[in-house]
């Protein structure tokens, strides 16, 4: 094996990682609770390194009033501050949105320390749940319930550990009884 093989092994995970990420960011609806970046190039006044969506969803920005960003992407979001500030204010504003932290998803039940945690793209049930500090020695492994934030009926449904969390998701890891 040479010396370079295993910086190129990780340059290659790196890079994957990052790509998985921007897939995520380009789909990804805003929602309360997640942190935005928005960088306006030339103008340093109208950029901001972190504004968090109310908890209606909405950001407020100078000239342009409150906005709703709730449901939109970061690209959708882009052309909003375009269009609200590019006939009256600039002339060809280049912006662009980044997010900047996600909205928290929470963990209950038999766990050791439940409460909400940042979300991270890629982030399955099982690294939740590691997160939250593991299965409690009453904790069923078969029994881990799912409600999402988008789930209009909020009825819980049970997911395989290997399921991708999503923002806003609220598990519970039922007790065991044997």
């Amino acid at each position: 094996m040479s010396v370079w093989q295993p910086i190129v092994y990780l340059l290659l995970i790196l890079l994957a990682n990052t790509a998985a990420a921007e897939r995520i960011e380009e789909s990804y609806r805003l929602a309360r609770g997640d942190v935005v970046g928005i960088h306006v190039y030339g103008e340093e006044d109208l950029s901001f390194d972190e504004v968090k969506l109310s908890g209606r969803g909405k950001i407020s920005f100078p000239f342009l009033g409150e906005i709703d960003a709730r449901g939109l992407t970061v690209g959708e979001l882009e052309q909003v501050l375009i269009d609200g500030l590019k006939p009256d204010y600039l002339i060809d504003p280049r912006i662009v949105v980044s997010i900047r932290q996600y909205r928290q998803f929470y963990v209950d039940g038999e766990v050791g320390q439940p409460g909400g945690y940042p979300f991270q793209p890629g982030l399955t049930l099982r690294k939740a749940i590691s997160l939250a500090g593991g299965f409690t020695e009453r904790a069923s492994k078969s029994k881990v319930q799912i409600i999402g934030e988008d789930d209009e009926d909020g009825e819980p449904r049970s997911e395989s550990l290997d399921y991708v969390v999503k923002p806003g998701d609220t598990i519970t890891v039922k007790q065991s009884f044997f």
